[in-house]
């Protein structure tokens, strides 16, 4: 059985690498998560080496989105082969 935290972490890296402009709204639309979730993931990543960054890409700040370096501790191909199964675990 696969660890909802790890899911949830894995599942957003997918996504960011996904969608073109993965702000945090667009995040929001895209999984279906509350902002602080989100947030909160984002917060995590670094902890399994992950190296995110956030791109300002606006006038205002923080009118940007985010982008992945590196993903760590997390193996991206297998993240991919596992996308259903990940969703699974974070219905049960």
């Amino acid at each position: 059985m696969l660890n909802p935290t790890f899911c949830r972490r894995a599942i957003l890296l997918l996504a960011i690498e996904q969608l073109e402009r993965p702000s945090v709204p667009e995040l929001m639309r895209y999984l279906q998560w509350p902002r602080r979730t989100i947030q909160d993931v984002i917060k995590a990543l670094p902890g399994f080496g992950v190296d995110i960054t956030f791109v300002e890409d606006g006038v205002r700040h923080n009118d940007g989105y985010y982008q992945i370096r590196h993903w760590g501790g997390i193996d991206r191909d297998w993240a991919y082969r596992q996308q259903e199964q990940l969703q699974v675990a974070l219905m049960n």
